[in-house]
């Protein structure tokens, strides 16, 4: 018997607050027909975000784990990245891999938030979802920006670390606009995301699949260290790597106006703008098709 159908009294505060959140959005199925459609998607939306972020804050080892790792791995990073790459690249690169962390972060954390989707299904949560009156993307984008918001902690983390600890050279003009690009980067984590897991049966191939795809992008995405100089083939594949041009479009902006900002970009920012959102239109599109059809033939 499912959490909701269980008495309030037999649940832990945990459970009663997932039986809360259930009962919330399945008060909305009911309601759907009385209200108008801008409403029900609207509310849809809020409520499974709003259910996404509840759970990420509830889980306290992952939470722990979300905001000390990339600390950890940035503190790691200092030494061996100045004495192997400093004095070759010609500045700062601890900067540069802060810029590349953080866009990782809000890739990764959100992609990998939209596994949900599948441990929903298990529980046939989803199904109950997908039989309401309310749009299919509506539950996509729902799970997409509860992911979201999680990941911006994260980001908002990192940029403090970065400004503080490692002369992250972003102005204030700048740091206003990495709100609305950091927020284009986790849609599109979770765009992939969402592509990904429509060719998944199980939350646990996801989880063995994820880090085969997303591993290779951190070094042909110029996450850490320069990619100017590869190999044809590797610049090959490099360009058709997403978290190229996510991370490049975060460091046009963080870089914007520096003197190094011609050594460190790739491309110009409309050319990330464009293929960002491109992909991520893309990706959305197909997964949630995909998606949906997998949850009507089971």
């Amino acid at each position: 018997m499912s959490a909701i159908t269980q008495p309030s009294s037999a649940l832990s505060p945990r459970s009663a607050a997932e039986g809360k959140r259930h009962d919330e959005l399945l008060r909305l199925i009911m309601e759907a027909p009385t209200q108008r459609p801008l409403n029900v998607t609207w509310n849809a939306i809020v409520t499974i975000a709003a259910r996404e972020v509840t759970r990420f804050l509830r889980d306290r080892m992952q939470l722990v784990f979300a905001l000390v790792m990339p600390v950890l791995l940035i503190l790691g990073l200092d030494g061996p990245l100045q004495s192997s790459f400093g004095r070759a690249a010609g500045y700062n690169l601890m900067s540069f891999a802060v810029t590349g962390m953080l866009a990782i972060t809000l890739y990764q954390y959100t992609m990998s938030g939209i596994l949900s989707l599948l441990e929903d299904r298990e529980n046939d949560f989803t199904q109950e979802l997908l039989i309401a009156p309310i749009s299919r993307y509506a539950l996509i984008f729902g799970k997409i920006l509860g992911a979201a918001l999680t990941s911006l902690l994260q980001g908002v983390l990192i940029t403090v670390l970065g400004i503080l600890f490692f002369h992250f050279p972003v102005s204030l003009p700048g740091l206003l606009l990495l709100v609305p690009v950091a927020l284009l980067i986790c849609f599109s984590g979770g765009a992939f995301g969402v592509l990904l897991i429509s060719l998944f049966s199980s939350q646990r191939s996801a989880n063995q699949i994820f880090p085969l795809l997303l591993f290779p992008q951190f070094f042909l995405g110029g996450v850490f260290v320069p990619i100017r100089n590869l190999p044809w083939y590797l610049d090959l594949l490099s360009k058709i790597t997403p978290l190229r041009y996510a991370a490049d479009l975060l460091r046009n902006v963080v870089y914007s106006g520096q003197p190094e900002y011609n050594q460190i970009v790739l491309e110009g920012p409309f050319v990330n703008l464009v293929v960002v959102c491109a992909l991520t239109l893309l990706c959305l599109v197909v997964g949630t098709i995909l998606f949906v059809r997998s949850e009507r033939e089971r």
